[in-house]
């Protein structure tokens, strides 16, 4: 097994992690000083999402100097102090860097576009007349450029310009870039929307939006493969890729050892299972046969094709999954472990976004003056010149919003959650004041000391990297049950994803042949079963060790 299949990776939002100096957004010297309490929940690498100079048209990956720090979040001085403070107690940093696009502040693309023969011109995508491929924030993904009558393409904001990746000057400095901050000691690299990189040449057009022809483009896997011999080789490197709209299939190719890729990767089918007609923008229910159905295929793909899972809940771009998928209210706490439990005894490596292991909730904003996310902004203005109702545009906007997990960490139960001495750049959820990682410190029964368990679990029980998935119960409508197999042993992993209590009837050999049981881990101080049939409390988990 590689390091990373038995590691546990934390996201870090570095603007609404801690803020070292007391301002209203976070800082690398808040992330050193909390590296103390990341040693202690025992996660082996930290994805810090992107801190590299930008001028935050999106959220930071659109970059504009891939070799400085964006003044917001310090200096390559308090980043070389990170990665030296990080590995003195055994972690990692994940470098987020963004190679399918520059911000068009960057100075290749400044070049680019001063005139037709810079040398700079073929490292981005020029047209005379643009196809009618649109961007994935909403237009036309090509931009017209006065000083040199031509259009660039740009599949996100007309600020990212696309980079050519079919230009080996190109992918040269790419590499060249990786490099530098390989060997400046970070860990491994999250590559945003990678799958993302190689368009076809001739830019076909028909009545789609254009991304069935650069999604898992015709020389990705080429490009991957180049990266992996040029920067990867030969160096313990932990390495994901956010793959967009994409498929098992692909992904497959992307992380099996064979093909020399990446280490994982990233897909999202599981986190639009409440988006009815794929609408992400309406209030509703999740769909959890849909939910089990995407997880269970992916696992067993992935698993018959050799490949590598990124098992996650939560990002900076995604709702607190307690709200989510789990009850923010009476039974936070219980939902909060089962949720846990459910996704870190699956095959892959577990990301833990910062808040989730103290189960964070989504903030419960009133009005559109607390948002802060210019999607959100964005889709209220459509709403309302649409004819919509505010009511039901902001029961969208309270369940779907970015916002919702990017409120600041909530520390203690003072001011601004001990997030910073100043006022934070958006606001703290009311009920910091209970849900804190003081508080939660001394509580064994926390959420916080559940997800500790679960993390050192991975190091310790083989069974967990290793043991072949099976679902069990697959049409049930409450229960997502399944077992890890192998060498004549099995867990068996029971996740109730509702408050009503429920009954369930389990295989008889399961429990009939076991000559011992030990209980792993449960979000109820005792565990019911005795046999095959078992009725499970309001959202409960648990984790059975079965041996032959």
């Amino acid at each position: 097994m590689q390091t990373w299949q038995h590691s546990v990776i934390y996201q870090i939002y570095p603007k609404s992690f801690y803020s070292h100096a007391g301002n209203a957004t976070g800082d690398l010297l808040g992330i050193v000083d909390k590296l103390d309490y990341l040693q202690w929940l025992g996660v082996d690498c930290l994805w810090i999402t992107p801190f590299l100079r930008s001028p935050q048209r999106d959220n930071g990956y659109d970059i504009s100097d891939y070799y400085a720090i964006d003044p917001s979040y310090g200096t390559m001085a308090d980043c070389d102090l990170l990665i030296s403070e990080a590995a003195k107690r055994g972690i990692k940093l994940m470098l987020d860097i963004v190679v399918n696009h520059t911000s068009i502040e960057h100075e290749w693309f400044q070049q680019a576009r001063s005139s037709l023969d810079n040398p700079y011109r073929d490292f981005y995508i020029w047209r005379d007349q643009p196809n009618n491929w649109e961007s994935k924030f909403g237009g036309s993904a090509w931009e017209y450029e006065a000083q040199t009558g031509q259009y660039y393409l740009h599949l996100f904001d007309h600020t990212q310009a696309d980079l050519n990746w079919d230009n080996p000057q190109v992918r040269a400095e790419v590499f060249k870039l990786m490099r530098f901050w390989r060997d400046k000691g970070v860990g491994g690299f999250r590559l945003d929307v990678i799958n993302l990189i190689s368009k076809p040449a001739d830019f076909p057009e028909d009545h789609t939006d254009g991304r069935r022809f650069y999604t898992d483009g015709p020389n990705v896997h080429q490009y991957l493969q180049e990266m992996h011999r040029e920067v990867f080789e030969g160096h313990d490197l932990i390495n994901v890729g956010e793959m967009s709209s994409t498929s098992l299939e692909h992904c497959i190719r992307y992380s099996r050892p064979e093909s020399r890729e990446l280490s994982m990767t990233f897909n999202f089918h599981h986190l639009k299972v409440d988006y009815p007609n794929l609408q992400k923008w309406v209030r509703a229910d999740f769909d959890f046969l849909q939910l089990k159905q995407i997880f269970s295929d992916w696992q067993l793909g992935m698993q018959a094709g050799g490949g590598w899972n990124a098992l996650f809940w939560c990002n900076h771009d995604q709702p607190r999954v307690v709200s989510r998928f789990g009850d923010d209210g009476e039974h936070r706490v219980v939902s909060a472990k089962m949720l846990a439990t459910a996704l870190h005894f699956l095959q892959g490596t577990p990301y833990v976004y910062q808040g989730e292991e103290l189960g964070m909730t989504n903030p419960g904003f009133d009005t559109i003056e607390q948002y802060r996310d210019v999607e959100t902004l964005n889709i209220l203005r459509l709403k309302r010149d649409a004819g919509e109702s505010e009511a039901s545009s902001m029961a969208a906007i309270k369940q779907k919003s970015r916002d919702n997990g990017r409120t600041p960490m909530q520390w203690n139960g003072e001011a601004n959650a001990g997030f910073s001495s100043g006022e934070p750049w958006i606001g703290i959820p009311a009920n910091a004041r209970q849900i804190n990682v003081e508080s939660q410190l001394d509580d064994p029964d926390s959420v916080l000391h559940h997800y500790r368990a679960l993390i050192a679990l991975r190091r310790h029980e083989p069974l967990i990297q290793e043991g072949v998935y099976r679902e069990l119960l697959p049409d049930h409508l409450q229960v997502w049950a399944y077992l890890r197999e192998g060498h004549g042993e099995r867990l068996l992993v029971l996740n109730n994803f509702y408050a009503a209590p429920c009954e369930i009837r389990l295989p008889d050999h399961l429990i009939s042949t076991a000559i011992e049981q030990r209980l792993l881990i449960s979000n109820y101080p005792d565990c019911p079963l005795r046999s095959s049939t078992v009725v499970l409390r309001p959202y409960e988990s648990f984790v059975l060790h079965l041996k032959d």
